[in-house]
């Protein structure tokens, strides 16, 4: 799927916003619009830039970027294996081999959220960190994992477990990179979007609702608007709990603890969007139950959802004590309780620690007629 190209004379680069994230000396402006105008002026200047990539990114944009920067490229896998201690140790390898880079250079991380936390990762320990650039090329990049500062690499015993806190030098939106990606991708990333308006704003839910049809189309000024109120507000909950102490920035977690919990359970199955999908539903079933929110309201975000073509049923042969398992080892837990993201209202979420008992497995499983 193509952006719709009747919609391209509603496009400006006025329309371009640029978001700051406050964070005080970690300050950092999130550019988000079409084309590369003023981009080499947010790279620092330094005796060494490397790119880091994946191969289906880099066939794409890595030529066009080492000559823009005049820099070298590192290129890796592309899919969710390329968060591996493996992979990282390759990385250091080519990022270490020239001998040219030193505290003061800047790695840019082109690509999707795995190249965003492998590359932000490496920037993050090389040198106790360097500089590094989020250049996102998914959506699901854009409205989230590129802001912020984690980064993380996969362990077998679970996803994102060795990471860091490190925060990017700047962060490049460009939405023409949302020409190339894959429909299954870009839909993907809808599910992110979708979370950020159930968890941060009644209004955003109601646009999304209305421009459904120009969504899937990738109409330039619909796609950008949205973008950036998802950065929008994805910055005020970093500025309020850059660290995840607060209990604030838990709440970006909304539909994460069984998506997290799927995508462990049966790798490649779904994208990360689709896991986290299917784990909304989940966690809107929970929400009517234990936070009162009104059902009509959690209708509406399984309809969306689904006009946006996202997956929304819990799999047919998910074993519960398997699911189980897995969330009580997830990270976020305390004790022996799993702290919940819920929904009271649009707008309000809430976190809940929940026994995993079968009353709560019963719950987020959903009707045995609701499962695929």
């Amino acid at each position: 799927m193509r952006r719709d190209n009747s919609a391209t004379a509603t496009y400006n680069p006025a329309m371009a916003e640029n978001i700051q994230v406050k964070l005080g000396e970690r300050a950092y402006a999130v550019h988000v619009g079409r084309g590369l105008d003023g981009f080499s002026a947010v790279v620092p200047d330094c005796t060494a830039r490397v790119i880091v990539t994946d191969q289906t990114v880099g066939r794409l944009y890595g030529q066009q970027f080492s000559q823009l920067l005049n820099a070298r490229v590192i290129t890796v896998p592309a899919g969710e294996d390329s968060k591996s201690l493996r992979q990282l140790e390759s990385v250091f390898a080519q990022l270490l081999a020239p001998r040219d880079l030193v505290r003061q250079s800047v790695i840019i991380a082109l690509g999707g959220g795995v190249i965003g936390d492998l590359a932000g990762f490496a920037a993050a320990t090389l040198y106790r960190g360097v500089r590094y650039i989020q250049v996102p090329t998914t959506l699901l990049a854009m409205v989230d994992s590129s802001v912020g500062g984690k980064t993380a690499i996969n362990h077998i015993a679970g996803k994102n477990l060795i990471g860091a806190f490190h925060q990017p030098h700047a962060v490049w939106c460009d939405i023409a990179f949302l020409e190339t990606l894959p429909v299954r991708e870009y839909v993907s990333g809808l599910a992110e979007v979708v979370k950020t308006a159930a968890i941060g704003s009644a209004a955003l839910f109601a646009t999304l609702e209305q421009e459904v049809s120009a969504i899937l189309a990738r109409n330039d000024a619909v796609v950008t608007r949205i973008i950036a109120d998802c950065v929008r507000f994805k910055a005020a909950v970093v500025e309020q709990d850059e660290l995840e102490t607060t209990g604030r920035r838990a709440m970006l977690n909304f539909g994460h603890t069984l998506g997290h919990a799927l995508e462990n359970l049966y790798p490649g199955r779904w994208l990360h969007g689709e896991a986290v999908a299917i784990g909304m539903v989940a966690a809107l079933r929970l929400s009517v139950e234990r936070a009162a929110l009104d059902p009509g309201v959690a209708e509406r975000v399984v309809r969306l959802l689904q006009a946006l073509g996202l997956p929304t049923n819990v799999p047919a042969e998910l074993d519960a004590e398997a699911a189980a398992a897995v969330m009580l080892g997830d990270k976020k837990r305390g004790g022996a309780a799993v702290g919940f993201v819920l929904l009271k209202a649009l707008g309000e979420p809430v976190v809940q620690p929940c026994t995993v008992d079968s009353s709560l497995l019963r719950t987020l499983m959903g009707p045995r007629d609701e499962r695929t």
